[in-house]
């Protein structure tokens, strides 16, 4: 079932490639994924090494327990530590949350089980999510007395509107996959047990595309989003002209004349 190209970051973080698709895959499984110091720092350090590999055309996250995507942030950890400890710590947490959100390529998660805090931060920093029946999904933070730290309180309005995201914010309430599903929080539902295999097949699609025209499509969708059109439309020209002269805009071309599939040369 899995590849067999697989490389470790630390005791809780594996990465196996797919071919073109890397994997990306949370393994603490004794806390369920429960995100350590040394659990952020691998998945900080596996998404440095991933976007600097120009072979990868699409990241998907997934993980090795079979009732948790990841339950966020490790309270057990956390209620060790002393003020100046917590503040040390924060660059730390934020690096493995922008880590996978700033992934050059696009990046689908795969959940099933509690994707909660943290957990569902995560899922949130990928462009893509796909859920199976069983997932639930949340941001209860203010429930323990913080606030979702790992970018929910800003990707979660943009992915299902203000108003929206305050309820599930303000309530701290967990989501079940067919509500998720219904209000925008998951984009793929399907039966228990079948997210990892949906997601990578999803991503297979995907990275039967350009990467070159996948990673600018990417740029350009995040650098517009929020500005306003004339603006954003400046940023698409932008991201055009970057592959307009590019390898694989001539080898696109020149495949879909020869009514053959392309052979991306990926620059």
């Amino acid at each position: 079932m899995m590849g067999t190209d697989e490389q470790r970051y630390g005791e809780f973080v594996a990465v196996r490639r797919h071919e073109y698709v890397a994997e990306l895959v949370l393994d603490r499984p004794k806390a369920m994924n429960a995100v350590s110091s040394e659990m952020a720092r691998s998945i900080a350090a596996a998404c440095d090494a991933l976007a600097a590999d120009a072979q990868v055309r699409v990241t998907v996250v997934t993980s090795t327990h079979e009732r948790a995507f990841c339950v966020g942030a490790d309270l057990k950890e956390r209620n060790s530590f002393t003020d100046a400890e917590l503040v040390r710590q924060r660059p730390t947490a934020r690096a493995c949350y922008t880590g996978v959100l700033d992934l050059p390529m696009p990046t689908v998660a795969a959940v099933h089980g509690f994707a909660l805090g943290g957990g569902f931060e995560l899922a949130l920093a990928c462009d893509l999510i796909v859920a199976d029946a069983t997932a639930v999904v949340g941001l209860p933070e203010v429930s323990v007395g913080v606030i979702p730290g790992g970018g929910g309180t800003q990707l979660l309005p943009r992915r299902v509107g203000a108003a929206r995201a305050a309820e599930l914010v303000f309530t701290a309430r967990r989501v079940e996959s067919a509500e998720a599903r219904e209000l925008g929080l998951v984009d793929v539902l399907v039966d228990a047990g079948e997210d990892r295999t949906e997601a990578l097949a999803l991503a297979a699609r995907i990275a039967a595309n350009s990467p070159v025209g996948l990673r600018a499509a990417k740029r350009a969708m995040r650098l517009g989003h929020g500005l306003d059109l004339r603006a954003g439309l400046e940023v698409e020209d932008a991201a055009w002209r970057s592959v307009a002269f590019s390898g694989d805009r001539a080898e696109g071309v020149a495949a879909f004349n020869e009514k053959r599939k392309p052979q991306w040369p990926g620059e």
